[in-house]
């Protein structure tokens, strides 16, 4: 038992902020702006070596430098809303999301020009021990970090959501976008800060993904449909639920590699990630409005 929650159920937390933190754009988008946009894994890497840049430059801690990787994300984010996806929003979805896979592929080639194609390492101090609880729970600090970091990104984006008057904008705009428009909303306002929220985030998880592992320039791309498992989970344009379904994604795949039956692994952690595309699936088949009772796909 001790194995189990020291080496599985930590890092399933772990990983599930990563997934959370960039469903949460993922179903924001869909919700509002009504297209899957596949090219949200790299902009998460673009975020990553935002903060690997500052890294290099600055001598401190990458937690310290997130705001670089996040501002290089929002810009990247606006900038090509600006110049691929308004000319396209009056026509069908599908030349959204064709030029969102076009994005992506930008994306990954202007970091492989800027910082080329090896993995890169994020230099945090050297290595840390892990945190030791009570003389058994062993846990890494990075691994605490990431779950702390998104428990308190989850509370501010609930109090923006309901409690300010752009919040409520963005969530009439998803509900209701004809209405919303009629009524007198500023809606380009709300697609503004939907990208700003939406890259922020992603900026902040491939961060923590790229950390924890090593930077390169498919890590975003990688993550991907773990992350659009737990948005369509949690409810397409439920922000929330797209956070609890990053949770439930990390916690299937980990788990499901834990020797439940027997001494080997119930399935091979090389297939670990076929689990959340099994559940997408499944949840498109069952409840395709998913846990929240978001929009449907």
């Amino acid at each position: 038992m001790i194995d189990f929650i020291n080496f599985y159920l930590f890092p399933a937390l772990a990983i599930g902020s990563v997934y959370a933190l960039g469903a949460v754009g993922i179903s924001m988008i869909f919700g509002i702006l009504r297209f899957a946009h596949f090219a949200h894994g790299d902009l998460m890497t673009v975020g990553t070596y935002g903060v690997l840049a500052a890294a290099a430059i600055f001598p401190v801690s990458p937690l310290l430098l997130v705001p670089f990787g996040m501002a290089l994300a929002i810009v990247s984010a606006l900038a090509v809303d600006k110049v691929f996806y308004q000319p396209l929003r009056k026509l069908p979805t599908i030349y959204t999301v064709i030029s969102s896979f076009g994005v992506a592929l930008i994306f990954r080639s202007l970091v492989q020009l800027f910082w080329g194609s090896q993995n890169q390492v994020f230099n945090s101090g050297g290595v840390r021990p892990p945190l030791v609880l009570f003389d058994t729970f062993r846990v890494s600090v990075l691994h605490v970090q990431a779950v702390v970091a998104t428990s308190v990104i989850a509370l501010l984006l609930h109090f923006f959501l309901s409690r300010t008057k752009t919040g409520r904008s963005m969530r009439a705009v998803s509900d209701d976008p004809e209405l919303a428009q009629v009524a007198g909303l500023d809606t380009e306002k709300v697609v503004r800060w939907t990208w700003i929220i939406g890259a922020a985030l992603a900026a902040v998880a491939g961060m923590f993904a790229g950390m924890d592992t090593s930077a390169h320039p498919n890590l975003g791309w990688n993550l991907l449909m773990p992350m659009f498992a737990a948005a369509i989970l949690g409810g397409i344009g439920k922000p929330m639920g797209a956070m609890a379904g990053g949770y439930i994604i990390g916690l299937a795949e980990e788990l499901s590699s834990y020797n439940w039956i027997g001494d080997s692994a119930l399935i091979s952690p090389s297939y670990k990630t076929a689990v959340a595309f099994v559940i997408m699936i499944v949840l498109l088949i069952v409840k395709p409005q998913g846990l929240f009772k978001g929009r449907l796909l």
